[in-house]
């Protein structure tokens, strides 16, 4: 009993002892989207983010700055074990994520569009984020899916 007890701890202590994901990006962050169609710019738009801790994980609200149709998508980060995340976007949709050193990755399908969206920490104060879409090609021993939209934003730390 005593064995077991002092692996949880250990265990418990390796996990604590590590900054996780959501405490490293806590703050405000803004930058400006660039929205790419097939490789081309096509429209930009600003985004303030707001991280902060809550019970069980951490907020992860972005707003879109959009004078046309401005948009906040409230979103929660929840650590769940070793690099594993759940983004939960509080309407049902769970999305699972995967931390790579500083980088927190999501591959999902939805209606036939894959989309993979990553969260990069670059030093202490600026974030990549970028969001990508496209189809499933045809079918062969591999297969390939298009990139066709792509979002992507270099947030910096606000003071």
């Amino acid at each position: 009993m005593r064995y077991w007890f002092v692996c949880l701890l250990f265990v418990a202590g390796s996990v604590s002892g590590q900054q996780l994901f959501g405490d490293a990006c806590r703050g405000t962050w803004t930058g400006m989207m660039h929205i790419y169609r097939k490789g081309v710019v096509k429209d930009s738009v600003g985004i303030r983010l707001e991280v902060a801790p809550v019970s069980g994980g951490w907020t992860w609200k972005t707003h879109y700055l959009s004078p046309k149709h401005p948009m906040v998508k409230d979103y929660l980060l929840r650590y769940k074990e070793e690099n594993h995340y759940v983004i939960d976007e509080q309407d049902g949709t769970v999305l699972d994520a995967y931390l790579t050193d500083n980088k927190l990755f999501s591959v999902f399908e939805t209606e036939g569009i894959v989309l993979t969206s990553g969260y990069e920490l670059r030093g202490k104060n600026r974030l990549v984020f970028e969001v990508t879409s496209g189809r499933k090609g045809v079918a062969s021993s591999v297969i390939n899916y298009s990139v066709d939209h792509v979002q992507r934003v270099l947030l910096r730390r606000t003071p």
